[in-house]
């Protein structure tokens, strides 16, 4: 009867290490998947990212006193371009969205390029582009949010802070007006 408590103990051991490896396996897991999700949301972003110049230059030549618009435009996009990191990305991309905003708020001011062909094909696949981007944002934050409650909840939180990991960033709105309700007038 001595050996059953050395080996309810060596048992108790070995399943504290089995759960372990388990959770640092699944940390490791969700972290590829938060990379896989970035990266497919980059994707698209770079799809955007060359539509921009096509978009730009069709407005530009309808709307010439538009100079500081389009520096703006060419100011995010070279953000964009120049980003390292996922959050400096974030940021870059949430600019990026602010100037076509405005892009195509000078468009509502000239009915001649509104029916303009070439604009309007430029104009559709951005919608197209900028929904999967919006549907890839879906994904991302949803891999970061499973990460991050991961990372929260008791006992996991215990192997997170062994091995030294932080919180994953959300792609978020930053712009205010974004978030603000549409307002219809007729």
């Amino acid at each position: 009867m001595w050996w059953i408590v050395p080996v309810v103990i060596g048992a108790l051991i070995l399943l504290v290490i089995v759960w372990y490896i388990a959770c640092a396996n699944n940390f490791v897991r969700l972290k590829n998947n938060i990379e896989e999700a970035f990266s497919t949301m980059d994707v698209y972003l770079k799809k955007r990212f060359d539509l921009i110049p096509n978009i730009v230059e069709t407005v530009k030549g309808y709307a010439k006193h538009e100079k500081e618009t389009f520096a703006e435009i060419t100011a995010a996009r070279a953000g964009v371009g120049s980003a390292k990191t996922a959050n400096e990305k974030i940021k870059a991309e949430n600019r990026m969205s602010q100037a076509i905003t405005s892009l195509f708020a000078i468009a509502e001011n000239y009915p001649e390029l509104k029916a303009n062909t070439n604009f309007l094909d430029l104009q559709n696949q951005l919608k197209v582009i900028e929904s999967e981007i919006a549907n890839s944002r879906k994904y991302y934050n949803a891999c970061v949010k499973a990460y991050n409650i991961k990372i929260d909840i008791f006992p996991s939180s215990i192997v997170a802070r062994n091995k030294h990991l932080e919180k994953a960033t959300l792609f978020e709105i930053t712009n205010v007006k974004e978030r603000e309700n549409v307002k219809v007038q007729f």
